[in-house]
């Protein structure tokens, strides 16, 4: 098999998809045959000169992929089974890799920088290849320039898959002077400048030993800022780039080189060409994204020793900051709108332009006022559009006391623009500035909203006319009604403005979702988005309406399922579409489902929509599973036990979603419709419960299912023992075991990165509300004996988490809920265990002079069992 490798990676190229298939068979069968072989061919494959280059590099891409996986339980499979390899084999292949760095062909040479980083990604936290950076490094002074870059784009690629302390600081040091002199102007080959400018981008993480150190900070930032002038586009790109990512790294360091930033940006920005503009603009956004963190962190209260200081170098840099992002918003482009992705400076000084008045509030009004009058009336579209746009940037971030007078009238101008301006252009910036006036300024929590009882009736006319234009500006005018009726939502059952208009408005949107250019500019979806939201924010008294709007969104449902598309572009918009009319179908059951007197109406059209739903299963697309089965748990919840009878035929598609590793929403989603199914059903869902447990419980021990599916499941534990009580009896010895290494766990997991924490919370919420469940379901049945062997383990874990001083606000109420819950049920039986918690005196205490009212109550409803308990 190895001396036919080469034909075969050929083969897998092919055009003709027999030949291809075969080839990728035979990959695969010697791969599984003889794994050092396979490894070891493909090695010597890139590394053979004599190989054609397609051959080489698809080699070096399947070994790549044999050492990493995007999905993390199969990423460590991969890790174990390289690490298994026999010694001799792993040498052998690591010196092909290291051989084809100084090969004359850039993809056989770029593909092996990647293969190695990878392999170095695998062995250096085990502490072997300790050699391998001082061999790349001795390499780097006496190769030719085309290894030299290949060395320097490996070195870029292991800092960019190693973590920082897995290298010794002393060869940081070395990695960074040898990055830094291929950086110089001295360096006169512009692939080892540009290769040693990435490597530093990535190494950067590494640094923080010497930009503590003001010389070495000096030199970094001087050779940084230098390449920026290099006559090589690709050079100042990536040299901005590196700009970018100190600004975020290291934005304490950055005071002594402002200013000369500033300069070298704003030149950037004005001169030279897109992709190193947009990068030199991209400078001012990080830092605005750094300061406004900051300030949301500390609240604007610095003092000189503040751990982390706000400089103000948005402030500071205002009155020239300003000016330059007004001017890039007139380079528009002349089909930026139609083009989804599209991205150029005109958009990115729009955005930063936004980012800057979040940063600094009413201070950037009288900056931008003078350029919006100005242009806003001018014959040229260009300026009419960058007026526009200048002025729905700087909508969010200054205070509604400045902008409402200001909004006010704009809106008035807006409206006639919408309506009768020449140019879509500035047609879709308009509707898109009027839907943010919406989005930040009208709403239950303002003083003065920026609509009227005199201009409502005008708004709406010209936004259900704009959904008549051009799909790009019909998505923003849906875009605007969307937040126009959102800030209606919480004014309760009163009637709502939008109640004399609601028929026409439903027309409309429901005339927009069957267009057929729906397709383009993301209009489909916004049209189905603000339905959504409309019927959302709907009142008692048009009710009727969305009945009426019921059956269409049925109709529409099963034509979808109906038709027969054969071109897999077809096919996808046919999911697409199934996806948003399921997600329609939710919103409304919701609505209607929440009153009885609307309920018995739509509930005479339930055995249809179930029959559509369980037709949607038949598809291949996750997405639309994942409506389909959120509108079967709105459609249970508003059943009642009544959903019994579509049990027998859904229930396959059940275990079907809960043995959805693949597509893990859809298994998250199957855990939470089995919630709902346990609230609707209550004890009627027992006949399918062992089913359901050995799902769930297979899906906690499974190493493939993401993570993000566990908490979940715990949740759902309390869910089902609630809704069938004692009969959980015989799923205990399974499932507080469980739970209970979870929550050690779940102890000893705090003080991780943001990621880590918010998912450690998200468990021990699980965990939390399967506890409450359980106790919930045991209470006043004579079982609730069979808990007491928990007891103990669940204060001491209340106890723990207590003492972390972790945990988040749910947490804390789901906690001093459970050990309510725990009094509650097993009552004297654990007074003395209860006594001797920490949980039921300082936690206790701390909670019951909460200022949160909701924290409070349950503390108060806690200390009333734990009190009953005890005196028993």
């Amino acid at each position: 098999m190895a001396m036919e490798v080469t034909q075969i990676l050929l083969n897998a190229q092919a055009v003709d998809g027999a030949v291809r298939k075969h080839a990728e068979e035979n990959l695969k069968q010697f791969q599984e045959q003889n794994l050092s072989s396979f490894l070891l061919s493909l090695a010597g494959e890139l590394a053979n000169e004599e190989k054609p280059a397609e051959s080489r590099k698809l080699a070096g891409l399947i070994l790549k992929n044999a050492l990493d996986a995007k999905e993390q339980n199969r990423k460590y499979e991969l890790v174990q089974r390289w690490l298994a390899l026999d010694g001799s084999v792993k040498v052998q292949i690591k010196t092909f890799l290291l051989k084809t760095l100084s090969s004359p062909g850039i993809d056989a040479r770029s593909t092996a920088s990647q293969v190695i980083a990878k392999v170095a990604g695998v062995e250096l936290p085990q502490k072997q290849w300790h050699e391998l950076i001082g061999t790349l490094l001795s390499n780097i002074h006496q190769l030719p320039a085309h290894s030299k870059q290949a060395t320097l784009e490996t070195l870029g690629y292991i800092c960019e898959e190693v973590s920082p302390d897995v290298v010794d600081q002393d060869h940081v040091n070395k990695i960074l002077t040898a990055v830094v002199q291929g950086m110089n102007s001295s360096e006169t080959n512009n692939e080892v400048r540009l290769a040693a400018t990435r490597a530093l981008y990535n190494a950067l993480g590494f640094t923080q030993v010497n930009f503590s150190n003001d010389m070495e900070r000096d030199y970094i930032m001087r050779v940084v800022c230098e390449a920026t002038l290099s006559p090589e586009v690709k050079i100042r790109q990536a040299a901005f780039e590196c700009l970018v990512a100190i600004s975020s790294t290291y934005y304490e360091k950055l005071a002594p080189y402002i200013k000369d930033i500033f300069d070298i940006t704003a030149k950037a920005v004005k001169e030279d060409e897109e992709p190193v503009a947009l990068q030199a603009m991209e400078f001012w956004s990080s830092i605005c994204d750094e300061e406004i963190d900051i300030l949301e962190e500390y609240g604007g209260d610095f003092s000189a020793d503040s751990e982390i200081p706000c400089f103000y170098f948005i402030k500071q840099a205002l009155p020239v900051l300003v000016p330059m992002l007004l001017e890039t918003l007139l380079k528009q482009g002349e089909d930026q709108d139609q083009d989804e992705g599209a991205w150029n400076i005109a958009m990115a000084g729009g955005t930063c332009l936004g980012l800057v008045a979040r940063t600094v509030g009413d201070d950037i009004i009288q900056l931008v006022m003078p350029f919006v009058e100005f242009n806003i009336t001018k014959h040229d579209w260009r300026q009419r559009e960058a007026a526009t746009y200048a002025f729905g940037s700087i909508l969010e971030g200054p205070s509604p006391e400045k902008l409402v007078p200001l909004v006010k009238v704009a809106l008035q101008f807006m409206l006639a623009a919408l309506m009768k301006d020449p140019n879509n252009h500035v047609k879709d910036t308009t509707a898109w500035t009027i839907g943010r006036m919406f989005e930040f300024l009208h709403g239950s929590t303002l003083d003065t909203s920026v609509i009227t009882p005199s201009n409502c009736q005008e708004i709406i006319t010209v936004l259900l006319h704009s959904m008549k234009d051009v799909p790009n500006v019909a998505e923003k005018a849906c875009g605007a009604l969307y937040f126009l009726a959102q800030g209606y939502a919480d004014m309760g059952p009163s009637a709502s403005p939008l109640t004399p208009y609601f028929q026409d408005i439903l027309k409309t949107l429901y005339d927009v979702t069957r267009r057929e250019d729906a397709g383009e500019s993301r209009l489909l979806t916004a049209a189905y988005e603000t339905l959504n939201e409309v019927v959302r924010c709907s009142t008692d008294e048009t009710a009727p309406m969305v009945i009426q709007l019921l059956p269409l969104i049925l109709r529409e449902l099963h034509l979808s399922l109906e038709s027969q598309k054969f071109s897999s572009d077809e096919r996808d918009k046919q999911n697409e579409l199934q996806g948003l009319l399921c997600g329609c179908l939710q919103v409304i059951i919701q609505k209607l489902g929440s009153s009885e007197a609307t309920k018995q109406v739509f509930l005479q059209l339930a055995d249809q929509m179930m029959s559509l739903f369980l037709r949607v299963f038949g598809s291949k697309s996750a997405t639309a599973h994942e409506e389909a089965m959120l509108a079967i748990g709105a459609l249970a919840y508003a059943a009642g036990s009544s959903f019994e009878k579509y049990m027998p035929e859904f229930y396959r598609y059940l275990e079907m979603g809960l043995q959805n590793f693949e597509d893990y929403q859809v298994c998250a989603i199957t855990v939470g419709v089995v919630g709902d199914l346990c609230r609707a059903l209550e004890d009627k869902v027992s006949p399918y419960c062992d089913g359901i447990m050995t799902h769930l419980l297979k899906d906690l021990s499974s190493n493939q299912l993401h993570r993000s599916v566990k908490p979940p499941i715990f949740s759902c534990f309390g869910d089902i023992a609630l809704a069938i009580g004692e009969i959980f009896e015989k799923y205990l010895v399974y499932v507080m075991p469980m739970i209970q290494t979870a929550a050690e766990l779940s102890v000893h997991t705090s003080g991780g990165d943001d990621d880590m924490s918010e998912y450690t919370n998200s468990l021990r919420n699980g965990i939390l509300e399967g506890y409450s469940g359980i106790f919930q379901g045991f209470k006043g049945s004579s079982k609730t004996q069979l808990l007491m062997p928990y007891a103990h383990r669940i204060l001491q874990f209340l106890d723990n988490l207590y003492m972390e001083k972790d945990m988040d606000d749910q947490a804390m109420k789901t906690a001093i809920g459970v050990l309510g819950d725990l009094a509650d049920t097993l009552g004297s039986g654990a007074a003395t265990l209860i006594q001797n918690s920490v949980s039921s005196k300082e936690f206790l205490s701390e909670c019951l002079s909460s200022d949160d009212s909701m924290l409070k109550e349950s503390a108060e409803w806690a200390n009333m069992t734990i009190s009953r308990a005890i005196s028993f």
